[in-house]
């Protein structure tokens, strides 16, 4: 079995399913896909709220303890929607690597996925205790902390087994803030958020 990093140590290694070797060819779109996971995850909870039975267990992170006399996530934080979103970010990484091969070759890409898919969450989970010590209501928007946490809290998680350059940091910063932003105006207009950012 091939060490964690070995498929993610350069975007060629993503990109053309070498293991180490080669010069960095600026491969933005492997990058681009590489991250998905996170953004993909970073949507499950509301996918999960809608899926029935599932939907019924509301457990939130912080079990309803307060901390300095205010709630430490809130109720809009799950571990139905962590859990979603770590399973989540496995499954879409095996469909990346099956349907774009060359993109993600990694005999443990699901647990890439869900590496991922785990940073997005307590990205936006640590977003949502800052928000709480301000006094920011649960649901309030906060740009552009909203659109940024769960980039932040994917990368913090898979730096550490996917050394990838300061280039490709900096494309995925760039490509899914926008994304985020697009994907938030169709979920809203799909009916799946309340606002359109």
């Amino acid at each position: 079995m091939a060490p964690a990093c070995a498929p993610c140590s350069t975007p060629n290694t993503i990109a053309r399913g070498k293991s180490s070797g080669e010069s960095v060819d600026n491969n933005y779109i492997a990058v681009i896909l590489f991250f998905a996971p996170a953004g993909i995850a970073n949507a499950a909870p509301v996918l999960a709220n809608r899926i029935p039975v599932w939907n019924r267990w509301k457990t939130p992170l912080d079990f309803g303890k307060s901390w300095r006399g205010k709630r430490i996530t809130g109720d809009n934080k799950t571990w139905r929607g962590l859990i979603s979103g770590i399973i989540l970010g496995g499954i879409s990484a095996v469909l990346i690597s099956k349907l774009v091969p060359e993109t993600i070759v990694n005999d443990i890409v699901f647990a890439t996925g869900a590496l991922l898919g785990a940073g997005a969450l307590v990205g936006d989970a640590i977003e949502s205790i800052v928000k709480r010590q301000r006094g920011i209501a649960p649901g309030t928007k906060w740009f552009p902390w909203d659109q940024v946490d769960y980039i932040i809290g994917g990368l913090l998680f898979v730096l550490p087994v996917a050394h990838l350059p300061q280039w490709a940091i900096l494309t995925i910063v760039i490509a899914y803030f926008p994304l985020h932003l697009l994907f938030a105006c169709i979920g809203y207009l799909l009916g799946l958020k309340s606002t359109p950012i």
